[in-house]
């Protein structure tokens, strides 16, 4: 209460003769802006991948490239399986297949405009960065190092001597329900945040969300911020900020 005082009588700008004591307000009013500073400070930005960093999705390439559209189209629209049922069906659809190949596939893959100006503008304010994914951990660890970001979130596809085998190690390894649907997907994307938040002491008010589809909504909406980029009109509706420009994201750093 002595300092919020202090800072009180500078702000209204309260006239003090004594230097002395003129020097201690000076010193406080610099604490108050510094602590404000931190309070308002944006400290971890989480970006959700396919569709987001990315172009087109990682999954829908290779399975172009490799000729199972048509099986995947088939498993992702298979309302008798659940979202984490499905993402260990499709894993399957892999098995046989060249990790290195579809790291091939993987790199061509566009990344979305600003995507490297914006994450090397959040970097220099010292923000952490996080991938949070539902694809595949191989293929996330590769745009992280290629981005330089700080942490990343996927599942685990299982690969032997290079080769997968269609076997899948969800993140989400308790099948915890998404608190906004309800729905059990591969990876709970706001349990990250959370989880990402305490490990960091982090206040999760102070983190920005960004992603495009109903998986990412948890997220956005545990964020300090959540930003629905480029997103089908359900997950605007629960964003704080609805963008198709990446750069959006500076004006909250």
């Amino acid at each position: 209460m002595r300092v919020e005082y202090v800072f009180g009588i500078f702000d209204f700008g309260v006239f003090v003769k004594n230097k002395k004591s003129y020097y201690y307000i000076y010193l406080f009013k610099l604490l108050k802006d510094y602590l404000e500073d931190d309070m308002n400070k944006i400290k971890l930005v989480l970006f959700d991948m396919d569709g987001t960093l990315l172009k087109e999705r990682g999954i829908f390439e290779i399975a172009k490239k490799k000729k199972f559209v048509k099986k995947l189209e088939v498993l992702i629209n298979d309302k008798n399986l659940d979202f984490h049922e499905r993402s260990i069906e499709i894993a399957k659809l892999s098995r046989g297949l060249d990790k290195n190949d579809l790291l091939k596939i993987f790199r061509k893959i566009t990344l979305n405009d600003n995507v490297e100006y914006v994450i090397k503008e959040i970097k220099k304010k010292g923000i952490y960065t996080a991938i949070v994914t539902d694809s595949y951990l191989f293929l996330a660890e590769d745009l992280k190092n290629r981005l330089d970001i700080d942490y990343v979130f996927a599942n685990n596809l299982i690969i032997d001597n290079n080769i997968i085998t269609g076997e899948i190690k969800i993140h989400n390894k308790e099948l915890k329900r998404d608190f906004y649907s309800g729905e059990i997907y591969s990876i709970c994307k706001s349990c990250v945040l959370e989880d990402l938040c305490k490990k960091l002491n982090i206040n999760t008010n102070d983190t920005i969300a960004i992603g495009d589809g109903k998986v990412d909504i948890g997220m956005l909406k545990k964020a300090g911020i959540g930003i629905a980029f480029n997103a089908a009109v359900e997950v605007q509706k629960n964003a704080d900020i609805v963008t198709s420009d990446m750069k959006k994201i500076l004006e909250y750093i």
